[in-house]
């Protein structure tokens, strides 16, 4: 794997990490058909937990194989697949080696009353697993957010001894946010600042929305003349609050559309807002596969700068 200037210059931002990390880091920028150029798309199946299992996998009935996932990110030609432990497991032997994994080590589920989330998995695992980094989900907002900073600050700091990479889902949540809240523009900024300040190397947040919902920060916003206009501007706003883009950020999905359209036009927007990528579940494997590998084959290509094989203006 050779490393390109631009993935060698997101490496020097991580000024305190081992060879091993910055390894594995480089395993997973290096990976794909978007290999090299400092961007990413992940595929993340942990919805299972997250949603249940009909839910998650009868639009789309191969899905309930976790092979069918390893094998979707591989033919993709996609940077990395993300999972909880025992979707790795079940196919950790077969495809060893073809894809870097990021293990995530804590889930909730939709049966519960608390927004909380188990550790499910550990440092341990991830090794034995080969996996290339962890994944570690904080609820910014909930009652047991400290508690959750608390576990991943433990595991942050084996993992990064033992070599691995670090990637945060960062997803505010809470008594005090409305729906409208979690993907507020300042709140979504607030909570991709935390996961960098907790030490993740790669943040994953929610697309922005032209809402900024605290009153404290509306007054800045608006004092300040930040731009929110449009998802670029707010994609933007969310890589500068992590350390300036000094820190890898990627973009969720989201809950599944029904517009292709509407899919590759919000990834153009995080794309020209500077985001490093997306991690995309539902709306790629709830799809027919056929249909699934051409809409990550346009993703990839937009994230190019490309689109039917051309440059984009």
């Amino acid at each position: 794997m050779r490393i390109t200037q631009r993935v060698k210059r997101i490496l020097d931002n991580y000024e305190s990490d081992n060879p091993g990390t910055k390894g594995n880091l480089a395993r997973i920028l290096g990976h794909g058909k978007l290999g090299g150029t400092g961007k990413l798309v992940i595929l993340p199946v942990d919805q299972g937990f997250e949603h249940g299992p009909a839910r998650s996998f009868a639009p789309n009935p191969p899905a309930y194989d976790p092979h069918y996932h390893f094998q979707l990110a591989i033919d993709a030609g996609l940077s990395a697949y993300a999972a909880p432990l025992g979707m790795i497991e079940a196919g950790a032997d077969s495809f060893a080696g073809q894809i870097p994994t990021i293990l995530k080590l804590n889930s909730s589920n939709s049966l519960a009353t608390t927004k909380d989330q188990a550790v499910t998995g550990s440092v341990a695992d991830a090794l034995r697993l080969g996996c290339a980094a962890i994944g570690f989900t904080i609820y910014p907002g909930s009652e047991y957010a400290f508690e959750q900073m608390e576990e991943l600050r433990e595991l942050a700091e084996e993992a990064k001894s033992a070599g691995l990479a670090v990637v945060v889902w960062s997803y505010p949540r809470g008594p005090e946010l409305d729906k409208a809240a979690e993907t507020a523009v300042d709140i979504c900024a607030y909570a991709a600042h935390m996961a960098a300040l907790l030490g993740a190397h790669i943040i994953k947040v929610k697309p922005p929305t032209a809402v900024v919902s605290l009153p404290a920060a509306k007054k800045v916003y608006e004092a300040q003349r930040i731009d929110i206009a449009t998802l670029q501007a707010r994609v933007a706003h969310v890589v500068q609050a992590c350390f300036n883009g000094r820190r890898i950020v990627v973009f969720s999905g989201g809950e599944a559309k029904d517009s292709v359209e509407a899919i590759y036009e919000e990834v153009r927007g995080l794309r020209d807002g500077g985001a490093n990528g997306s991690i995309i579940g539902r709306n790629t494997f709830q799809r027919p596969r056929e249909e699934a590998m051409t809409m990550l084959g346009r993703i990839i290509d937009i994230y190019k700068g490309e689109r039917n094989g051309e440059r984009e203006g």
